[in-house]
């Protein structure tokens, strides 16, 4: 009797994830122990944390583990809104990349080894920010409960993300009124 997979990520770990995200100081060490975790953890060749550039559509890799330089490198990666996470703010399974129209690189996937992708979006509130990706060698199976824990874990990783990026444009602003002459300052 096939039991289907078996659940590989507990309290425990949800828990000291969660910490992590919400204490870190370093997002960079954040977003790579992160992937270097979902490999260990659910026992896969890859992942990476990709970011939306919603100007140009394109997704940026801010961290990844598992997956060569030359995949990584194989051209840019664009979000199409009809076929992706992204869209549909809903976990996503590649079973087989190279009988899927929503891959974009099948012929790179062959040579990295990979047949099959998860995608988990990132999300800040019910806005699809990025995505998480975890590819396999075989098809990819995980529990019911290990997505929903991973969904969660993206969404407070938005979280941060977001609050990374306001951190971001105020120090931009203090930057540029602290260039401003005095005499300009003292009016604000």
């Amino acid at each position: 009797m096939n039991q289907g997979p078996e659940r590989k990520f507990y309290l425990k770990h949800f828990r000291a994830i969660s910490l992590a995200i919400a204490t870190y100081e370093d997002f960079t060490l954040l977003v790579n122990h992160l992937v270097e975790g979902l490999c260990r953890t659910f026992e896969v060749k890859g992942a990476s944390i990709m970011l939306l550039d919603e100007i140009e559509q394109k997704l940026f890799r801010v961290s990844s583990h598992g997956i060569s330089d030359a995949y990584l490198e194989k051209g840019p990666v664009f979000a199409d809104p009809q076929k992706s996470a992204l869209s549909t703010g809903r976990v996503e399974l590649v079973e087989d990349f190279q009988n899927d129209a929503r891959v974009q690189y099948p012929e790179a996937a062959v040579a990295e080894g990979i047949v099959s992708m998860m995608s988990i979006p990132v999300k800040y509130r019910q806005t699809a920010i990025g995505l998480i990706r975890m590819y396999h060698e075989k098809p990819l199976e995980l529990h019911a409960d290990d997505i929903e824990s991973l969904s969660v874990m993206a969404c407070q990783l938005g979280v941060i993300i977001e609050a990374n990026g306001l951190k971001n444009f105020v120090d931009q602003v203090k930057i540029a009124i602290d260039s401003l002459p005095p005499r300009i300052r003292g009016n604000l």
